[in-house]
């Protein structure tokens, strides 16, 4: 066991026994600290995730686009469709199902974003709509993709170990072998823990209200506190079978099962109404997508930017490490064009199209029922997907492959943070060992638990929240050392050309930019 593991387990384990002894008070320190946070460093979050874009796409779309996060001669280990379902359930998941009606809904008869429309009016469905298009595509797969770059690029192409402190070496040197490194790497831990147990939240909450919507099972912390147990058996057994057999089919069969939802809700319910949305909403959220980045409302006091967008920023933030790792443990043989162009825009498509059919169906349904859905939603946020169901044909089997979905995603999602989390604290290795993937799994489900009993979803929000702000600092970090390493392999490789062509020998014709291979 490392040093990460021990000083990261130890703080775990004082956390569970916070919550455990007094869990009302470390609802309310959470509390005070995201209100610290949010009042003090919305901007950054801001500044900061809209750089990470802006890089993404600089990396993709410039000279060093063509290099291979691996060897010249490294092939992909999993065909493109499994490739993207991992990415995809592990990077989103369960947070799309439990949010696919209920924020579009929630921005249109609730409470539009920044009062820039009334409720329930065609102008607060447009802007309900643009605003869940932007929390969930370009912005959060930027941060996954720019971490996960890192990592692959130095764990694969120059055999360093996949952990954050080995990106950080082209900064730090040898300092990141020490104390400043094991810091490093336990800030992540924690990160990932408090992402993970957001991610675990969500599902026991959704599946919870789903089963109390379908067959009156008891809406209570006691009742998730079960599915968390019940989930966390099942995800350890899955981790340690291994990628290939358990993560591998789990994200396969989560994307069958999305994609064939999504397509009965778009036969079933207001077809024009959601082919028009998703053309729509696709165009106002590319024309707006500047201003909303940078938008915060600095001379109003009004919180809907910490309740959602800085919520979202945080969220994807802390899940950065844990999302970011995994993906980059999957993506050995891709270039950095081709790993941007399936990280950024394949998902952000997808969510569109996700967002435009369920949001666009939950909104028309809303507003022919005189507000059903957005009083559900206003009172749970959890329930808003199964009052939409149910007003769609087959509603109770709707709504139980929906909790099925949402437990697939749950075991998957939570099936690939233990595998982070026991590589983190095992030095990087691509495969550590059972034990230490069993106790993570434990720690994660505890996590879970005591931020639901702590104080439900707004305790889950604080958490990530406050998880995030330390590693916001990290990523721009690592950045800095993504930028530098890659260009000093192409300036070497560029010297090692001229050097060849002023001994009179054949210059080499770069294979891959900035890697020389024969002419």
């Amino acid at each position: 066991m490392t040093p990460v593991f021990w000083i990261a387990g130890g703080l775990s384990l004082a956390f569970v026994a916070w919550g455990v002894i007094s869990s009302k008070t470390l609802g309310s320190v959470t509390k005070v600290a995201q209100d610290f946070v949010v009042a003090d460093f919305g901007w950054l979050y801001l500044i900061a995730t809209t750089f990470f874009l802006v890089f993404a796409l600089y990396l993709a779309l410039g000279r060093f686009g063509r290099i291979k996060l691996g060897k010249d001669d490294d092939e992909p280990e999993f065909s493109r469709f499994f490739w993207f379902a991992m990415l995809f359930q592990a990077g989103m998941g369960i947070g799309l199902v439990f949010w696919s009606v209920s924020e579009p809904v929630h921005h249109f008869g609730v409470d539009p974003p920044y009062g820039l429309a009334r409720p329930g009016t065609t102008d607060a469905a447009d802007v309900g709509l643009r605003y869940a298009f932007f929390h969930w595509a370009l912005h959060p797969w930027a941060i996954y993709a720019v971490i996960a770059l890192a990592i692959a690029y130095f764990n694969f192409r120059q055999d360093r170990p996949g952990l954050i402190s080995a990106v950080l070496r082209p900064i730090f040197g040898k300092r990141m072998d020490g104390p400043l490194g094991h810091f490093i790497d336990v800030l992540a831990v924690l990160a990932t823990l408090f992402g993970v147990a957001v991610s675990l939240g969500l599902g026991a909450l959704q599946i919870n209200s789903g089963l109390n919507f379908t067959f009156n099972v008891p809406n209570s912390s006691g009742a998730q506190i079960v599915i968390i147990a019940v989930t966390t058996v099942v995800f350890i057994a899955s981790a340690v079978t291994g990628l290939e057999r358990g993560i591998k089919w789990l994200s396969g069969a989560s994307l069958v099962f999305a994609g064939l939802l999504m397509l009965f809700v778009l036969v079933t319910g207001p077809t024009l109404v959601q082919l028009n949305a998703f053309t729509q909403l696709t165009g106002s959220y590319l024309g707006d997508l500047i201003p909303m980045s940078f938008r915060i409302n600095a001379f109003a006091k009004d919180d809907w930017a910490g309740q959602w967008t800085l919520f979202y920023w945080a969220t994807w933030i802390s899940w950065a490490p844990y999302v970011g790792s995994f993906i980059a443990r999957v993506s050995r043989g891709r270039t950095i064009r081709e790993f941007i162009a399936a990280v950024l825009i394949v998902p952000s498509l997808l969510s569109f199209a996700w967002f435009a059919v369920f949001g666009g169906a939950g909104i028309e349904i809303d507003r022919a029922t005189g507000g059903l859905i957005s009083r559900a939603v206003a009172g749970d946020e959890a329930v808003g997907l199964f009052t939409f169901f149910e007003q769609l044909p087959l509603g109770l089997v709707t709504s139980i492959i929906a909790i099925v979905l949402v437990f697939i995603f749950f075991v998957a999602g939570a099936d690939a943070g233990t595998v982070v989390l026991a590589r983190f604290t095992s030095g990087g290795i691509l495969t550590p060992s059972k034990v230490t993937q069993v106790i993570w799994g434990l720690v994660m489900g505890a996590f879970a638990a005591i931020l639901l009993v702590a104080g439900g979803l707004d305790a889950l929000q604080q958490a990530s929240i406050l998880a995030a702000l330390p590693f916001v600092f990290v990523i721009l970090a690592m950045c800095v050392a993504l930028y530098r390493a890659l260009q000093e392999e192409t300036r070497g490789a560029e010297e090692e050309r001229r050097e060849r062509t002023r001994a009179g020998g054949v210059p080499l014709r770069p294979t891959v930019e900035g890697r020389p291979g024969q002419g």
